[in-house]
C-alpha cells in the first residue's frame, strides 16, 4: 500500500492568535451538500477516521445543501465529541446585514447541535457592496463577544477586502483567509499570501487538489462524467492536456515517493507552514490518503519539478457559453 494511512500525527498550527490549534490540514465537508447523494454515512465515517488520525479542523458552510452538509456534520460531532474537533463554517454572503447574520449564525449552531462555533467565516464579501462592510463586521463582533463564536474569519477575501474588514474590528481580529490555492490555482501568490503571512493570518486552502484534476484519475482520454465536475472548466479535455506536463511530474515523485498523487499536491501545499488544505473525503479511505500528505517530505528537487511544471499549465478557466 501507499503512505496512505498516516501513522504520526499531522501536527498543529495557530489561527492568528486566537489560541485555537488546528491540523496542519483539515477536511472539507463541502461532499456533503447533497452533490453526492447517498454519501451521509460514508461521509460521517471519513470524519471519524480523520479524528483517529490526528485530523481536527473541520470545514463546512451553511450554503452546502442548504444546511444539509452541517446538518451531517452536526452528527458526526454527537457521535466521535465535539471537543475533538475544531468547527469552521461559513455564512452565506445573502446573510451579511446584521440581524440576518444573527440569524445565520443561530441557524447553524442549531443544525450542528453545538453552543459554540470555534471558527465563524464571512463566504464571500458582498459582489454588490450593497451591505456596509462595517455591519457586518459589528455583527460578526458581537457574535464573538457574545462567546458564540471563537475567532473570526473571511473566505475569498482580497487582500483590499481584507483590509477594510479588520479596520471595522476593535476587539478582536481575522484569523483567517480561506481561498482557492492549487498547484493550477497559484494566483494568491502574488499578493494575498505575502499580506497573511506579513500579518499572521492563516491560509485555508480550498480545492487542494482541485476537484480531482491532480489526483491522476483524469487526463484527456479520461474526463469525469455526470456529477458536478462536467461544469468545471478545469476538466475539458484541452485543459486536462495542458496540465500533461504537470501529472507526470507529479506521478514520478509520487512513485519514487510511494504515495499517492494527491498527497503530492498536498504536501506540495503544506511545504509553507501558514497554509492549511481542507481537502474533501467521500470515504475513510480518502481521509486516511488526505492525512498522509503529511508524512511525505518533498525534496529541493521535486519543489522546484512541481514548481515548474505548474508554471507552465495555461488552463482556460472562461466557461464555455462566454468564449
Amino acid at each position: 500500500m501507499s503512505r496512505q494511512a498516516a501513522s504520526r500525527n499531522p501536527g498543529q498550527i495557530e489561527l492568528g492568535k486566537s489560541g485555537i490549534r488546528v491540523s496542519r490540514i483539515g477536511l472539507g465537508v463541502w461532499q456533503a451538500s447533497g452533490e453526492w447523494l447517498g454519501k451521509d454515512n460514508k461521509i460521517i465515517g471519513a470524519i471519524g477516521r480523520s479524528r483517529d488520525l490526528g485530523v481536527n479542523l473541520l470545514d463546512t458552510a451553511e450554503v452546502y445543501g442548504n444546511g444539509h452538509s452541517e446538518g451531517v456534520l452536526g452528527r458526526a460531532l454527537k457521535a466521535y465529541g465535539r471537543d475533538n474537533f475544531v468547527v469552521a463554517t461559513k455564512v452565506y454572503g445573502s446573510h451579511l446585514r446584521y440581524d440576518e447574520l444573527q440569524r445565520a449564525c443561530a441557524y447553524s449552531l442549531r443544525r450542528m447541535g453545538i453552543s459554540e462555533i470555534d471558527l465563524y467565516q464571512i463566504h464571500w464579501p458582498d459582489p454588490w457592496e450593497q451591505i456596509p462592510l462595517r455591519e457586518t463586521m459589528r455583527a460578526m463582533e458581537k457574535l464573538y463577544a457574545e462567546g458564540k463564536i471563537r475567532a473570526i474569519g473571511v473566505s475569498n477575501f482580497a487582500v483590499r477586502d481584507l483590509v477594510e474588514a479588520r479596520s471595522f474590528l476593535s476587539k478582536s481580529d481575522i484569523v483567517s483567509n480561506q481561498l482557492q490555492y492549487s498547484l493550477i490555482r497559484r494566483e494568491i501568490e502574488e499578493e494575498d499570501i505575502p499580506y497573511c503571512k506579513r500579518e499572521g493570518i492563516r491560509i485555508i486552502a480550498w480545492s487542494p487538489l482541485a476537484q480531482g484534476a491532480l489526483s491522476g484519475k483524469y487526463n484527456s482520454r479520461r474526463v469525469p462524467k455526470r456529477d458536478v465536475r462536467t461544469t468545471n472548466p478545469i476538466f475539458e479535455r484541452k485543459n486536462l492536456t495542458r496540465m500533461k506536463g504537470l501529472l507526470l511530474a507529479m506521478s514520478k515523485i509520487a512513485s519514487r515517493q510511494g504515495c499517492t498523487m494527491s498527497q503530492v499536491a498536498l504536501a506540495w501545499l503544506m511545504k509553507d507552514t501558514d497554509v492549511v488544505p481542507i481537502p474533501g473525503a467521500k470515504s475513510a479511505d480518502q481521509a486516511e490518503e488526505n492525512a498522509g500528505a503529511a508524512q511525505v517530505e518533498l525534496s529541493a528537487d521535486d519543489l522546484e519539478s512541481l514548481d515548474r511544471e505548474s508554471r507552465n499549465v495555461d488552463i482556460d478557466y472562461l466557461p464555455r457559453f462566454l468564449r
